[in-house]
């Protein structure tokens, strides 16, 4: 279901989503280029991050000729109060958005390649082997082993470890959601999901050391070429936590790059920051030039 809307860049058509999911739905954007797009990249989302900050690449990915899909987690953003939605955990969005907007693009396109990139979570999410039908390759963007102990700055730890087992969980429980916004940690969220992300973030191996997730088989089983891109100044997803993750891709070939400051021309880059329009011209072009090479294997 979609219906059309007016974008402020010249040459660029988008059309408001909602994709099914379960008994829910996913609310996203189309954006296309004037003329029939060549191929289509699919942006999944970071934990809290509005659809919206992905604006400025959805909009160069156009300029590329290509079409781009953005979209919210369900009980975040467009896509539903997270009080209505309290029940959902990061596993549901794992598990459950990104294969259905994944499935969904690969319909909506059938005869054009499509594309995937992963931001922090989105990236956990392929790693795992979601969304990943008919791809040959795909980006994860600042996705690491998001274990709290590794943060390597004393005072961002102790303020993120506040934040992920105490005050986000017991706000979340008291609440029901977990009010983001107004603690400036991003978008509100779905209070199992605040509560899961706590949990994992206890662990050493992050989701690796749950059970119930089957997290490493998962993992081992990608077979996709990945191409990680990182922050050198990421006190999240630092460069050894990222290798730390990809290092459970045990049958993909996997490329980093590690971005700097100063290559950006920015003083921080952070855990969002690839995604800036700052980034647009040291990072994007030599992502989608990857994503779109043609496949060796061919």
């Amino acid at each position: 279901m979609s219906d059309h809307r007016n974008s402020p860049v010249a040459g660029v058509r988008r059309e408001n989503l909602s994709i099914p999911v379960a008994s829910d739905a996913v609310a996203g954007t189309l954006w296309l280029p004037a003329d029939e797009p060549r191929g289509v990249v699919v942006l999944h989302p970071a934990t809290a991050t509005p659809e919206r900050f992905y604006a400025g690449f959805a909009e160069y990915v156009v300029g590329r000729g290509l079409a781009a899909v953005t979209y919210d987690y369900r009980g975040t953003g467009r896509s539903g109060e997270p009080r209505k939605n309290k029940h959902l955990r990061m596993r549901d969005w794992m598990g459950g958005d990104v294969p259905a907007v994944a499935a969904w693009t690969r319909a909506r396109f059938p005869g054009l390649p499509v594309h995937a990139v992963g931001h922090s979570i989105g990236g956990h999410a392929m790693v795992l082997g979601h969304g990943l039908e008919g791809l040959e390759r795909f980006a994860v963007v600042s996705s690491h082993l998001a274990h709290t102990r590794t943060i390597a700055p004393r005072k961002e730890r102790l303020r993120v470890a506040a934040m992920l087992h105490v005050v986000g969980p017991t706000l979340s429980r008291a609440l029901g959601y977990m009010p983001g916004k107004r603690l400036g940690i991003g978008e509100d969220m779905p209070s199992a999901a605040m509560v899961e992300w706590g949990a994992w973030a206890r662990r050493p191996g992050y989701f690796f050391d749950d059970p119930s997730m089957d997290a490493t088989a998962r993992a081992a089983a990608v077979t996709q070429d990945v191409l990680a891109l990182g922050a050198s100044d990421d006190p999240w997803a630092s460069p050894a936590q990222m290798r730390a993750l990809t290092g459970r891709l045990t049958s993909a070939a996997v490329e980093h790059r590690t971005f700097t400051p100063e290559q950006l021309g920015v003083a921080r880059i952070g855990h969002h920051g690839l995604f800036r329009r700052s980034a647009a011209d040291a990072v994007w072009p030599g992502l989608v030039d990857w994503l779109t090479a043609p496949s060796p294997r061919d």
